[in-house]
């Protein structure tokens, strides 16, 4: 029979409708029965292509035992961490204090008053090592609410405690931050493989994409060079899907080979920005190409028919992680004949003893990236692989992650010229105000015709972040007083105006036992970093008596978090960047609008370019397009050419 999930709309709660285990989603219904009947809550919480969460849930919630032990003990609580952000960072924020460490699945036991007094991640059915099984767990923590529950709770309200205190008084945003975290990426550098540390290696795009900006305004080439072999790298590795295009989640080894299979929007969308400005500095054409590679597999794969982006593809296929996407030298013999098979696997490194489990992942880290004499076989191999088995797809649009790669769609154009990727942009900008947005607010998510819950703040700064991306694109001002009216909104729902920086959700909110305000950067850039890039951007392009104090109260706030380990916070280094050395400022005084529409393609990207009417301020010169530039607080000569920047 079907449990409480069944009229959800969310991809990862379906997948739990007929679990044996009486799931409900997070409701005050399953925190009633729980008062009702005297039961802790257990609190699972991950997301579609999680493949831990598959396996926890093939061993232990699809098993009739366990779920008997959840069912009579227990009331069981099922969380989208991507359709729940809120709950997601309270509970990872426990999950991480109790343990020291985080991940998915979540699995967080709560009183019926949702106050947390243990967790922990995925628990294997059975006793491994010394990790308890979980049929044990729930065993030891039942006999414990029943004869001990004082115990068992006491350390909760301490850590709770801890968790609710302030955070460290904000310090002054030091520009020797900057140099910091340079110092920390260059010890952190792996210059035979890229990437920083060992592995698990992540893509972390926003910290290239600073070590880029801070080659482009300081000179660094080691910034470059760090950057661009990470690039490399992840290209010719497995991380990359040579077939299809895209990136994979991470690297489970230090070589960028071994991907963790499942495929999220917001990692391509951060990819195809930080290729798309590697390509902006360098003319690496194969930095290009993956950027164009990456968007095609989105626009393939991962678009709605009404122009949204759907959330991630699933790192399984029939149950096995990685299938989707290893082949064995023959089969691609049979496929392609023995000459250009034959050539296939020797290029992609297809071998009999395999890359991964006695089979191979397409890669090129034994052959020239730039060889592009068998991309006329990839369509072939492409059919081929997906006529064998089938990627689960998480359908559901989220507006924090469309916002993002709105802006990547927005630079890929820029970058390469080609109109497809603009007006994809543009599609799914229309979406997300015909769907997402209610008249008065976003929301998170969209699935099957229903809107999910009120935005947050992650959602109204990646939004934000898109409408400047958009207006760089096309210069059109609607986009720049979109991104007005969604910083007002921001500022009057998240902000808090006594000690600074943005809360994740707002007094509209339902009230958790935490109020965060996120600032790490992690996986994806914080609201709290974004929100001070926004910031800055907006007082070089609308004003900067209006948004420069905001952007340096935001920029003090953060300081204090980024000052313990700066490197952990690129995008705020990024907005420093900017604010302390800006980009340049160009005013073209433009009466042509065939001139004006290639005023994108022709000028840098970060360049704040803004249109102005001739007059006594900005006056043309010579009759022509002319255009003012500024450099901090100097301006030079206005000229009727395009400025070198």
């Amino acid at each position: 029979m079907p449990n409480h999930l069944q009229h959800e709309t969310s991809p990862y709660l379906l997948q739990h409708a007929e679990n044996p285990v009486d799931w409900y989603p997070w409701s005050e219904e399953a925190f009633q029965r729980a008062r009702e009947e005297d039961k802790p809550v257990f609190l699972s919480i991950g997301y579609s292509a999680c493949h831990w969460c598959h396996v926890m849930a093939h061993e232990s919630f699809e098993d009739p035992q366990t779920a008997a032990l959840l069912n009579r003990w227990f009331i069981s609580v099922k969380v989208d961490r991507e359709e729940r952000p809120d709950l997601d960072s309270v509970y990872m924020a426990v999950c991480q204090a109790f343990t020291g460490g985080g991940g998915w699945p979540a699995s967080i036991f709560l009183t019926p008053e949702k106050r947390p007094f243990f967790a922990g991640t995925y628990f294997p059915k059975r006793r491994q090592g010394g990790q308890a099984g979980f049929g044990e767990l729930l065993t030891l923590i039942h006999e414990r609410w029943e004869h001990d529950r004082a115990s068992l709770l006491g350390p909760a309200e301490e850590m709770i405690s801890l968790l609710s205190q302030p955070k460290t008084e904000n310090g002054k945003a030091d520009p020797e931050l900057l140099e910091e975290a340079v110092g920390l990426y260059r010890r952190l550098f792996d210059r035979e493989n890229g990437g920083f540390g060992g592995a698990p290696k992540f893509p972390s795009p926003h910290n290239l994409l600073f070590l880029l900006a801070y080659y482009g305004r300081r000179g660094d080439r080691t910034c470059l060079e760090m950057a661009e072999r990470t690039l490399t790298q992840m290209v010719r590795g497995g991380l990359f899907d040579h077939i299809g295009g895209g990136f994979c989640r991470y690297s489970t080894d230090e070589r960028f080979l071994v991907p963790h299979f499942e495929k999220m929007l917001y990692d391509n969308a951060l990819l195809i920005l930080a290729y798309c400005q590697a390509y902006s500095i360098t003319q690496r054409r194969l930095y290009l190409l993956t950027a164009e590679r990456t968007a095609d597999f989105v626009l393939r794969e991962m678009t709605a028919p009404e122009g949204g982006f759907f959330s991630a593809q699933d790192a399984d296929s029939d149950g096995e992680e990685g299938k989707y996407y290893l082949f064995t030298p023959g089969e691609l013999v049979r496929l392609l004949g023995a000459e250009r098979g034959g050539a296939f696997n020797r290029h992609f490194d297809i071998t009999e003893a395999g890359n991964f489990e006695g089979k191979s992942i397409p890669n090129l880290l034994h052959s020239e990236p730039e060889n592009r004499t068998l991309d006329g076989l990839l369509e072939t191999v492409y059919q081929y692989r997906k006529s064998r088995c089938s990627l689960r797809l998480d359908d559901k649009i989220l507006a924090a992650w469309n916002g993002l790669m709105i802006a990547a769609l927005c630079r890929l154009y820029q970058a390469g010229g080609n109109q497809t990727y603009l007006d994809a942009a543009k599609r799914a900008d229309r979406f997300l105000w015909e769907s997402l947005w209610d008249g008065e607010a976003f929301h998170v998510s969209f699935q099957a015709g229903r809107r999910g819950e009120k935005g947050f703040l992650d959602d109204y700064a990646a939004c934000i972040f898109a409408q400047l991306a958009l207006y760089g694109a096309t210069l059109e001002r609607v986009c720049l007083s979109r991104a007005e009216e969604l910083c007002r909104n921001a500022c009057e729902q998240f902000q808090d105006r006594e000690h600074g920086g943005f809360y994740l959700y707002s007094e509209k909110h339902e009230t958790l036992i935490l109020r965060p305000k996120e600032t790490y950067d992690g996986a994806m850039p914080s609201g709290n970093s974004l929100m001070a890039w926004n910031l800055a951007r907006m007082s070089q392009l609308v004003s900067e008596e209006r948004y420069g104090p905001l952007a340096e109260r935001q920029l003090d706030f953060l300081s204090a978090d980024a000052s313990q380990y700066p490197a952990g916070y690129a995008m705020f280094l990024l907005a420093l960047l900017d604010r302390r050395d800006p980009p340049p400022k160009v005013t073209a005084v433009c009466l042509d609008k065939a001139e004006t529409a290639r005023l994108p393609l022709e000028l840098p990207a970060e360049a704040a370019v803004i249109l102005r009417e001739p007059g006594e301020e900005y006056p043309m010169k010579n009759g022509r397009t002319t255009f003012h530039v500024c450099r901090g607080h100097s301006c030079l000569p206005p000229v009727n050419g395009l400025p070198v920047l």
